[in-house]
């Protein structure tokens, strides 16, 4: 039976970049030895990293003098600390739309003052706070693009002259934006990229000066660009299967044509969400996320038999976090349309059992 893989993360591939890496798990570049195996200083993975590197550039639309792309370690967790770590001064600006940005504003506090400059909280951050006000003497702006437990995502970057910071970790790639608005934007590569095991940094060059600390080295954004993300052994196979990754989206079209099938997927899947009168819809509807669906039944009575025909449809991961119960699609780049409508039809057809 076919699965299909709505789980949050580590989450989908897309197949062909799987039978790829298999391949280069038994014998990269015809050269007799495992991508695994192979010194991380040979030609042949240098040049993984360089078109890893340059492709995450590209893809995003940005010049590789302005910005400079990194592949570390440490998950988005270890950004919630390096990016305060290097440059919070005095006083920076947070947004906080859920658990992954009440836990970078909590590494943050570590650093200097913390300005919390608006919350979701008051609803379980069903939605994405607007009309705030940005402190112009803050040190920089950190957001979090899509909330992947709670399934939101933000529309509409607010206007600001500090530098921005996000969190992409649940939404990269996945939509056009002007991403020449970020100052830095970090994703950990398990949810939309790659495997778990390496974290993507693009930071414009001109943040790289003078630091308001001593950094240790591994935490330094400044050793890891002047070092081209070899400062230490990097994680040599989740950067290959990213950079395959990153390959097959350039290869579909790229980020614009991607978004396009992202966002029938999502709408097909939210109007059956909003049409079935067994099922409602978590988020508030103008902060849906296209990558994350969030929805709960509307009689929880009804759970065992829904499960039930989901698991016989080979749905996978389909449960939601505790936080918010009921259940999340995740529909990330390399999920196909004929998964989610499997999903649609298990939903008629428990309307239907009804």
């Amino acid at each position: 039976m076919k699965k299909h893989n709505f789980s949050a993360g580590p989450s989908i591939l897309p197949q062909e970049v799987m039978q790829q890496a298999s391949q280069g798990l038994i014998d990269f570049n015809h050269s007799g030895l495992s991508i695994m195996e192979i010194s991380h200083r040979s030609k042949d993975f240098i040049e993984v990293m360089d078109q890893a590197c340059a492709l995450a550039l590209e893809l995003l639309g940005l010049d590789s003098n302005t910005y400079s792309a990194l592949f570390l370690q440490g998950g988005a967790s270890t950004q919630f600390v390096m990016a305060p770590y290097n440059f919070l001064k005095q006083k920076a600006a947070y947004l906080n739309t859920g658990t992954w940005a009440s836990k970078a504003i909590k590494e943050a506090k570590l650093f200097g003052q913390v300005d919390e400059v608006a919350s979701s909280k008051d609803q379980n951050f069903a939605y994405i706070p607007k009309g705030y006000t940005i402190p112009h003497d803050s040190d920089y702006f950190h957001c979090t693009s899509n909330n992947t437990i709670f399934g939101t995502q933000i529309q509409d970057l607010p206007e600001t002259d500090v530098p921005v910071f996000c969190d992409m970790s649940s939404d990269i790639f996945s939509r056009v934006m002007d991403f020449s608005k970020f100052d830095l934007i970090y994703a950990g590569a398990q949810k939309n990229m790659g495997p778990a095991g390496t974290t993507l940094v693009v930071i414009k060059n001109e943040l790289l000066g003078e630091a308001p600390r001593p950094i240790p080295s591994m935490l330094d954004y400044r050793v890891h660009q002047e070092k081209e993300s070899m400062f230490n052994t990097p994680p040599v196979v989740a950067v290959y299967v990213s950079m395959l990754t990153l390959k097959w989206l350039k290869e579909k079209g790229g980020v614009s044509s991607i978004e396009k099938l992202n966002g029938e997927k999502a709408g097909q899947l939210y109007a059956e969400i909003d049409r079935n009168p067994l099922f409602k819809g978590f988020a508030h509807k103008e902060d849906r996320s296209m990558m994350n669906a969030t929805f709960n039944l509307r009689d929880e009575s009804q759970k065992s038999t829904f499960d039930a025909l989901c698991k016989e449809a080979g749905i996978n991961g389909i449960n939601g976090h505790r936080s918010v119960g009921g259940y999340r699609a995740s529909i990330y780049n390399a999920m196909p349309l004929e998964s989610v409508q499997v999903l649609i039809e298990v939903m008629k057809e428990f309307e239907r059992q009804q």
